[in-house]
């Protein structure tokens, strides 16, 4: 855990990873570099056990201010192959181990797809400015937390885009259609309070407050919760738009015995009557 990785910073302290994307000046514009380096940086904490919690953020005062604009010069110029499909090829990663009877890769082939199959809780941090492929990116986290000042747009209509890596797909099942269409087609800029407001975001806090009040929740599900469990919860949630009510239902039964066989079921019990805190192992 100690790699050095170009545009982007990775910390770890009590159990909860820090990824922090690590282009200030140009508010953490994106680019295949950042993409690479945030593959291998998740790759490494998804098979950590010193890891249970990972989240991103940005450096500076923005979180992701899209793709960096060196990119779409390329494409503009012609260079589309060059452009945007190598450096998304790049960025798939290695497959993930996942459990049988929980596989959630095949479902999402966007590049971001991955965080859906990592084992461990992904929140976004978003701390400013996040435009674009920055906004498409924090929808592939499983929470997202956010300063009142950050300021969201999805942008791409205004650069004579379509929306892009899926999220036509993931926003609405956030926000409900008409909100999607809404922030999709105007384009227009939401704050962090309305982008609580309207589902976006689950939390939104004062600016000085984010990253505290994120580490703060981090830390309690890196002390105070299963890791077995969440990593089960993360995948039956991330499966089930792909399942009817029965076959959800099927799955939940089947991890209900494997949960009742698991240490840490033993540990939850143990903590709770000896009045202690929890010392799950995640097995």
């Amino acid at each position: 855990m100690n790699q050095a990785y170009e545009d982007l910073l990775l910390e770890v302290t009590d159990r909860v990873a820090t990824v922090t994307l690590n282009r200030p000046e140009k508010l953490n514009a994106w680019t295949p570099a950042m993409g690479q380096s945030l593959r291998a940086a998740i790759g490494a904490c998804a098979g950590d056990d010193a890891v249970r919690v990972i989240v991103i953020t940005g450096a500076g005062r923005g979180f992701c201010a899209g793709a960096d604009m060196g990119v779409l010069r390329k494409i503009q110029g012609g260079q589309a192959a060059s452009a945007s499909a190598a450096p998304a090829q790049a960025e798939v990663p290695p497959p993930i181990a996942e459990r049988e009877g929980l596989e959630v890769a095949s479902h999402y082939g966007s590049r971001f797809g991955y965080l859906f199959s990592v084992p461990k809780p992904i929140i976004a941090a978003i701390n400013g400015p996040c435009a674009g492929l920055g906004f498409v990116f924090t929808l592939y986290c499983d929470l997202r937390f956010a300063s009142t000042s950050a300021a969201f747009a999805t942008s791409f209509a205004q650069r004579g885009l379509i929306a892009e890596h899926g999220i036509a797909w993931l926003l609405p099942r956030l926000v409900g259609s008409a909100r999607a269409l809404d922030l999709l087609l105007s384009a227009r800029k939401i704050d962090g309070t309305e982008a609580e407001r309207v589902g976006v975001v689950q939390r939104a806090f004062a600016p000085e407050a984010l990253l505290p009040e994120t580490l703060t929740y981090a830390r309690h599900l890196a002390e105070g919760v299963s890791p077995r469990s969440m990593a089960v919860i993360k995948a039956q949630i991330h499966q089930s738009p792909f399942q009817d009510f029965n076959a959800a239902l099927a799955t939940a039964d089947a991890e209900m015995k494997g949960s009742f066989a698991s240490a840490d079921f033993r540990e939850g019990i143990a903590h709770y009557l000896e009045k202690r805190p929890p010392r799950f192992s995640g097995r």
